[in-house]
């Protein structure tokens, strides 16, 4: 999975080097080259990673696979208090940090999300929405190998949360990398359902995919309020 990153930030390099082209849509302006990361990603998807999630989830009891995800997420809630901050949410930090303590002890290491139940819901905050919540625009729409959909900006946010990853600052390659392994595909699990539906219901495949991340970064950045779109490209041209 390390690898799988660095390949990533070496193709985010190379396009951020030159190779913006014209395209039909102004926020996708690498869609040429997005398209056929996107292909590439869907094959590598179809021929290995769908079906390795599946036998996942059809070998894993669920309570067993929530398990799995709970103890992840829990993780994530370390870097998650600490974006809270740097986005000015000082409250919420606290909250997140205090999510992490909770769960990690009561909740036996994550494994039991105890703060959902205590009234400490989950928040989802990333550098990517840090650097949008500074104003900090989204740049070009781009499709990362193997991550898929991305932006300059949040490729940009991708290298920090990627050095403070706590599964990388975890001893041992074999045990990191076992874990970056088994948190893909608990993560590719929790998706299937969602694929599947994108499957039927999308004429252009790669299209809905961008649309519907897109909205999802923005209405993330802007805490599910985001601005229209013609004032925060006024905002963006200052």
């Amino acid at each position: 999975m390390q690898k799988a990153k660095t390949l990533c930030l070496l193709f985010l390099a190379g396009t951020l080097s030159g190779c913006a082209t014209s395209g039909g849509n102004p926020s996708d302006p690498l869609e040429p080259l997005n398209r056929a990361m996107f292909s590439f990603n869907d094959t590598v998807d179809d021929a290995v990673v769908r079906p390795v999630a599946k036998a996942y989830r059809a070998a894993l009891p669920g309570i067993v696979r929530t398990g799995i995800s709970n103890f992840f997420s829990n993780l994530e809630d370390v870097w998650i208090s600490v974006n809270d901050v740097l986005q000015g949410k000082v409250q919420q930090g606290f909250e997140d940090f205090g999510r992490f303590l909770l769960n990690s002890t009561f909740g036996i290491g994550g494994i039991f999300d105890w703060a959902s139940e205590v009234g400490l819901p989950k928040n989802n905050e990333d550098f990517g929405q840090t650097l949008g919540s500074w104003g900090i625009g989204t740049g070009a729409y781009l499709v990362l190998p193997i991550l898929g959909p991305s932006t300059f900006r949040d490729g940009f946010g991708l290298l920090l949360d990627t050095q403070t990853d706590l599964v990388f600052r975890i001893d041992g390659v074999r045990v990191h990398n076992s874990l970056y392994l088994t948190r893909a595909i608990s993560n590719r699990a929790n998706l299937l359902d969602a694929s599947s539906v994108i499957e039927t219901a999308a004429l252009d495949k790669y299209a809905f995919v961008r649309e519907a991340w897109l909205q999802r970064r923005r209405n993330l950045v802007y805490d599910g309020n985001p601005p229209r779109e013609k004032e925060e490209a006024e905002d963006d041209s200052r």
